[in-house]
């Protein structure tokens, strides 16, 4: 009965800490992936990824940042 207690109670400490990585990876996966498509957006409009910001140099080379409205739409997270 003893060892079977203990295994009883390895499995539900191993369900929680599977829990609890799961629940810290996944915001961060989130954030990666959609600062990974504001990059494309961003290319895709014209600009460059810097800084954390969508980038362009206008005809005098003087480099601007640009509305993350014109490229991103926030509310589907989806290119524009």
């Amino acid at each position: 009965m003893k060892e079977a207690a203990g295994e009883a109670n390895l499995t539900v400490i191993a369900i929680l800490l599977i829990g609890v990585i799961a629940a810290v990876v996944t915001p961060m996966v989130n954030s990666y992936m959609t600062t990974s498509a504001k990059k494309g957006c961003c290319t895709n409009y014209g600009g460059y990824w810097a800084n954390n910001q969508c980038k362009m140099r206008n005809a005098a080379g003087t480099e601007q940042t640009v509305n993350a409205n014109q490229y991103w739409n926030q509310n589907d997270r989806t290119c524009k």
